[in-house]
């Protein structure tokens, strides 16, 4: 389906009602085109495109910039390991070696069943658990030989379903706040989203609380300590 469909047009329509100017939901209305076609088609883009009143070359050339966006099919699982220096040093190169032979292909390459594509990654940032995995962005750390051919085998028994998406899905929760949408004054024109304005009429949205608060014992004892400082 190249186009946003009408569950994901209506998603489109509330994050676009999230921010002050309707071209900042690019990247989250990105990120739903390519959670319901796993990766970005032409003609979603150019959906996008009309949504937030930008030019497709504004869309691809924003959505080219990250490495999280792919503009041809890939495996319901994106699996990635990462070679940089600490996993390096704990054998990522073998376990990246393995991962070719398990999956029969090469980083960039796709299983024939169209389960798995293989990637060899920067830094994933784990590298505490050296080394490690990403599957659809969700983390594995300490991952020997044995253990990725456990985690192939969960993936195709779908025994990992709860926890790892098909490719696309950032979050299972969408999010619900953030800065008040602007209400259009009568008679105004701006970007459109499908044929109405970009939130398809007035939303309300309560304004989020951006103030600090400090609830751990931790904390707690740190603010006792300053205002003892005080005295």
């Amino acid at each position: 389906m190249p186009r946003l469909n009408p569950g994901n047009l209506h998603r489109a329509r509330d994050l676009v009602a999230l921010y002050p100017e309707p071209r900042s939901a690019l990247i989250p209305i990105l990120h739903v085109l390519q959670e319901q076609d796993g990766y970005l088609t032409e003609d979603g883009m150019a959906h996008v495109a009309e949504l937030l009143g930008l030019a497709a070359a504004e869309v691809r050339g924003t959505a080219s910039f990250y490495d999280m966006f792919h503009f041809e099919p890939v495996g319901k699982y994106l699996v990635a390991v990462c070679t940089n220096i600490a996993c390096m040093l704990q054998g990522a190169y073998r376990l990246l070696e393995h991962a070719e032979e398990r999956l029969g292909v090469a980083p960039g390459g796709t299983t024939t069943d169209g389960l798995f594509t293989l990637e060899d990654a920067e830094c994933l940032a784990l590298c505490g658990n050296a080394p490690c995995v990403t599957v659809n962005w969700r983390f594995f750390g300490d991952v020997d030989l044995q253990g990725f051919d456990d985690l192939v085998g969960d993936l195709r028994a779908g025994r990992l379903d709860d926890e790892v998406p098909p490719h696309g899905t950032l979050s299972r929760v969408d999010r619900s706040v953030g800065l008040a949408a602007p209400q259009a004054a009568s008679g105004s024109s701006g970007a459109t989203v499908g044929s109405g304005s970009p939130g398809d009429g007035p939303r309300s949205h309560a304004q989020p609380d951006l103030g600090t608060h400090r609830s751990t014992a931790a904390t707690a004892s740190m603010n006792a300590g300053h205002l003892d400082g005080r005295r």
